[in-house]
C-alpha cells in the first residue's frame, strides 16, 4: 500500500480540496500527511484539518509550511471569502515552519510519495536544509510549462504556470537538487469539474458536499463557463475549473490509463523573471506528463470521490 504526502496550497482555487477527497478515497493507498505552502498565519493547514475531519481522518498529521510573510513570492497568494467557501468559520493550525519541514523530511525517509500541488517553497527550504533530500525522494510536482497548450484549451502561456511562477527561485532550486516527474499545466488544463457533476457530489459524503459548495462560490467568482467552456472547443460548455492537482495525486498513485509520460532532456532557467523550461540535448533527463485523456480521468475522479 503506497504512502502518500500532500504538500498543498489548500483554499484557494478550489482543486487543491479535490484532490485531497481523492486522495483520501483512493483504494489500497493511505494518505500520510499534509503541509501547507504560501500560507496565511495557518489559515491553510486549518482548511487541510477541517476537511480532513469531515472526512473522518483526524489522525493525519497537518502542519503549516512556508508563509506568506516569506519574501519569496511574486504576489502574496491570497484567500477567497471564507464565508462563501466553507460552512463555519475555520480556526487556523499555526505550527513552526521547522515541525513542516521534519513531517516532509519524515515522510521521504518513510518513502511516501511526495505530491506537491502548489508552490515549491516547502521542498526548496527543506533541501537547502537537509542536502541531498530530494534526491531520494519519489517527487511529484503539479506544473512546467514544457510544451505549449494544445488547440481547443485555454491558450496560456508560460507565465500563467502558478505553481512554478509564483515563487521561480524555489522552484529552480527544487527542479536542479531533484530527479522528479512533473505534471506540467498543458496536460492538466485538459481536465475539468463541470457544473453536471455537482449534483452527485451534493447525494454523497460531507467532503463531497463541501466540493460542490465551493465549485459554486468558484464558478460565481471565476465565470470558467463563460470565459473557457464555452469558448474553448476541447472543454464541455460547463466548465467549472480544472482538476490540475487531482491528475498530479493520480498520476503519483499510479494512475496512468490512456497516459502518456516521457523522459526529455530539459534546460530550466530564469529569464527576464520567470522561469523558463526548454528540450535541449544537453539538459537533464525528466520525467514530464506529455498527454492525457482528460475526459476519462474527470469521470475517474467524480466516481473515486463519490464512491462509497
Amino acid at each position: 500500500m503506497p504512502n502518500l504526502h500532500l504538500d498543498t496550497d489548500i483554499g484557494g482555487d478550489i482543486d487543491d480540496l479535490c484532490a485531497l477527497a481523492m486522495v483520501l478515497k483512493w483504494p489500497d493507498a493511505e494518505l500520510l500527511a499534509v503541509t501547507t505552502n504560501s500560507d496565511d498565519q495557518g489559515k491553510r493547514a486549518g482548511y487541510a484539518s477541517y476537511a480532513l475531519k469531515l472526512a473522518g481522518r483526524s489522525d493525519v498529521a497537518v502542519a503549516a509550511g512556508a508563509d506568506v510573510s516569506l519574501d519569496c513570492y511574486r504576489v502574496r497568494p491570497g484567500l477567497p471569502d471564507e464565508g462563501a467557501y466553507w460552512p463555519e468559520p475555520i480556526p487556523p493550525v499555526q505550527t513552526s515552519l521547522d515541525e513542516a519541514l521534519s513531517l516532509l523530511e519524515r515522510s521521504i525517509e518513510q518513502d511516501a510519495i511526495i505530491a506537491a500541488v502548489g508552490a515549491f517553497t516547502n521542498l526548496a527550504l527543506l533541501e537547502k536544509r537537509s542536502p541531498g533530500i530530494l534526491r531520494r525522494a519519489r517527487l511529484y510536482l503539479m506544473g512546467g510549462y514544457v510544451f505549449p497548450i494544445r488547440e481547443g484549451f485555454p491558450p496560456w502561456g508560460n507565465e500563467m504556470d502558478w505553481n512554478i511562477q509564483v515563487d521561480v527561485q524555489s522552484a529552480l532550486y527544487v527542479l536542479q537538487h531533484s530527479s522528479p516527474t512533473l505534471i506540467p499545466m498543458s496536460v492538466t488544463v485538459e481536465t475539468w469539474l463541470r457544473r453536471a457533476h455537482l449534483a452527485t457530489l451534493r447525494q454523497s459524503g460531507p467532503l463531497a458536499r463541501l466540493i460542490a459548495r465551493q465549485a459554486e462560490a468558484f464558478a460565481r467568482d471565476e465565470n470558467n463557463e463563460a470565459r473557457f467552456g464555452q469558448t474553448c472547443q476541447g472543454l464541455p460548455d460547463d466548465t467549472i475549473n480544472f482538476q490540475h492537482d487531482p491528475l498530479a495525486c493520480a498520476i503519483a498513485l499510479g494512475w496512468h490509463e490512456d497516459v502518456e509520460i516521457r523522459e526529455i532532456p530539459l534546460i530550466v532557467e530564469i529569464k527576464d523573471g520567470w522561469l523558463c523550461e526548454r528540450v535541449d540535448d544537453r539538459g537533464t533527463p525528466t520525467r514530464v506528463v506529455t498527454r492525457v485523456n482528460g475526459g476519462k480521468f474527470s469521470e475517474f475522479w467524480l466516481n473515486t470521490v463519490t464512491r462509497a
